[in-house]
């Protein structure tokens, strides 16, 4: 026995040694970033894994689920496509390098940061985008455009020819110079796929019209299901699989996901947004379709795809829209167009309380609401429906990441303030307030066209100031208390925030950076030089928002792209006396820098890492 015992030791020690020499010898390929450049960042990621109950879901639901879930993993590959050109396949690059090597910590952290990034790019402690595998630095309109096109050149383009703008700049259509390889590429698509070919009547002949005196120096751009047909054919099909398997117990919820199917190869959302927003769902409800713009950095047009599978709280659900009964009293009260009536809104705004099971492509994120659709038309006819996320916005990591890092900077009589009832309050009225207010220019333009990378700035702002503006009127109808206005503002001050200089493309930190300083130059908030620390001045709190709500709602009515880009520059200074120092405060004070989510239903069964999502996203 004595030697057997002897024998299995030596053998438990041999193999501790030839792991520690491979871990001690692993050199990754070049174009891959070492571990002393991902540990830092693997460092600093909060892991927030949401295990929602899925006990309760019918047979029926829960193969709907399974359905939904493959519809997720095609778009995940869609939304990786549409940021970086290859990422497909540097993604099947590191997954093999990953199992060759045996999961090391060298490849193991650039898994974990392509999940969390939803792609090969990652965002580092300095507040700068890098690759960490073999790949230039993707083009900032990614696969949507020309790799080798300049906003000037397309500019110019559009200035010459002002009738294809819709197109070229269209959310759902993607960008092609009017080369041969082009044209004769997306004629091809249309001839292999009739169907598409029958929904699109005319762009075949335009094409090969086009294709008689081919010009690289002109463009043309093609829907999305011509520019990426058999993800979308395959997602139709199974998203009417999906509905045929959920009809029997949710008609309408059945009646979505049908029309949904339709629109990703039509290229028209409408009639799935109608029976999205209008439709009395039962137990589950989806985000599906590529809805937000924040990623195309090169004109802030274009859409990218995600789809979220929800289960509802029912019980939140119909208390919270018990609450929105007077929306219209608050759209009336908004500063813009001062003596002329207001747009209607309905009163019966269809929001809900959700878990979320699963989360694919732009939705992957701490993202804790949405609000959609975003085009104005059928918003108008129909409405916008909210969804809430509460096992994200409820995550006690999440919260208590988030309250270190304001306590860090606040004098110690502010700190408990912020609680999460005053985030989840401003999150739902930042919600309704993309509801609320100007939708379009006087004009009739779309604020996306007018405005164009300005756009999600000023309505993503225009947002954070409604929550805050309609605070005081949501007292006096009842549905705030007193006790609840602190904690919403410390909400609205932790908001603005930030741990680095944001960079033009972060939409979310310029915007915050914005408020900040009006804040500061409004007396809302006041800095110690010698504490290093801030007070907030909750009286001009009220008259600091509506000012800059006044001037946000005027920018997006004008439509004016140069007065807005003139007031962003005016209001996102950074210095480093101010700035700076509460940074780097913050970074100092940090435990977590990034968020990654995961979930059960995406742990990965081949032995990955648990909650990678490579379940998910591997080829």
């Amino acid at each position: 026995m004595k030697t057997k015992t002897t024998l299995l030791m030596l053998i438990a020690i041999l193999i501790a040694v030839v792991h520690a020499e491979r871990a001690a010898s692993v050199t990754l390929p070049e174009g891959y970033m070492p571990l002393a450049e991902s540990q830092p960042v693997v460092d600093k990621i909060l892991r927030a894994h949401l295990t929602p109950d899925v006990s309760t879901l019918t047979p029926r639901e829960r193969a709907t689920v399974d359905k939904l879930m493959q519809v997720g993993r095609v778009f995940e590959d869609l939304y990786e496509v549409q940021r970086y050109p290859n990422a497909l396949s540097a993604r099947a690059q590191l997954y093999a390098l990953d199992k060759r090597l045996g999961s090391p910590a060298e490849t193991a952290n650039l898994v974990t940061l392509y999940y969390m990034n939803r792609g090969p790019v990652a965002r580092m402690l300095d507040n700068q985008r890098r690759p960490f595998v073999p790949m230039k630095t993707p083009p900032p309109g990614g696969s949507l455009y020309p790799v080798d096109a300049t906003k000037a050149e397309i500019d110019a383009f559009l200035a010459a020819h002002p009738e294809t703008r819709d197109d070229i700049l269209g959310p759902r259509t993607a960008v092609r110079r009017a080369d041969r390889a082009s044209l004769t590429r997306d004629i091809s698509t249309l001839r292999t796929y009739p169907v598409l070919n029958g929904l699109n009547l005319g762009l075949r002949a335009s094409l090969e019209e086009k294709l008689k005196a081919p010009n690289p120096a002109a463009f043309y751009a093609v829907p999305y299901a011509v520019a990426f047909p058999k993800p979308l054919l395959d997602s139709y099909a199974l998203l009417t699989d999906a509905s045929r398997e959920i009809a029997p117990e949710d008609a309408d919820f059945a009646l979505y996901l049908r029309n949904r199917a339709r629109d990703l190869i039509t290229n028209d959302y409408e009639s799935g947004d109608a029976t999205w927003v209008t439709g009395r769902f039962k137990t589950l409800n989806a985000q599906i379709g590529s809805y937000e713009n924040y990623d195309d950095e090169l004109y802030g047009a274009k859409t990218y795809f995600a789809l979220s599978i929800l289960k509802i709280d029912r019980e939140r659900s119909d208390a919270l829209r018990a609450a929105t009964s007077q929306i219209q009293t608050l759209e009336n009260s908004l500063p813009y167009d001062e003596g002329k009536p207001h747009k209607r809104v309905r009163s019966d705004i269809p929001v809900g309380v959700y878990d979320v099971l699963a989360d694919f492509g732009q939705s992957r994120s701490a993202n804790t609401a949405s609000i959609l659709p975003n085009d104005s038309g059928p918003a108008r006819r129909y409405g916008r429906t909210i969804l809430l996320r509460r096992n994200i916005m409820e995550s006690p990591e999440i919260f208590d990441a988030s309250r270190a890092t304001y306590a860090s900077v606040m004098e110690n009589r502010f700190v408990s303030s912020l609680t999460p009832k005053g985030g989840s309050d401003r999150t739902l009225w930042h919600e309704i307030g993309h509801y609320l207010g100007v939708d379009r220019t006087r004009d009739g333009v779309d604020l996306d066209i007018a405005l164009e990378q300005a756009s999600s700035i000023y309505e993503e702002m225009k947002a954070d100031l409604v929550s805050l503006f309609v605070a005081p009127g949501l007292e006096k109808l009842g549905y705030y208390t007193d006790a609840d206005m602190s904690p919403l503002y410390a909400s609205g001050v932790r908001r603005v925030l930030l741990k680095n200089k944001p960079d033009r493309s972060q939409v979310y930190q310029t915007m915050e950076l914005m408020q900040f300083n009006y804040f500061m130059a409004h007396g809302v908030l006041s800095f110690d030089t010698s504490s290093g620390r801030l007070a907030v001045h909750e009286d001009k709190f009220h008259d600091a928002v509506a000012a800059m709500l006044r001037d946000v709602l005027e920018i997006q009515a004008a439509g004016d792209a140069k007065a807005a880009e003139a007031y962003i520059t005016k209001w996102s200074e950074w210095r480093d006396d101010l700035h700076e120092r509460l940074a780097e405060a913050m970074r100092k004070s940090e435990k977590y820098r990034f968020t990654c989510v995961t979930f059960d239903l995406l742990d990965a069964p081949d032995g990955a890492p648990h909650g990678t999502g490579r379940a998910a996203s591997s080829p």
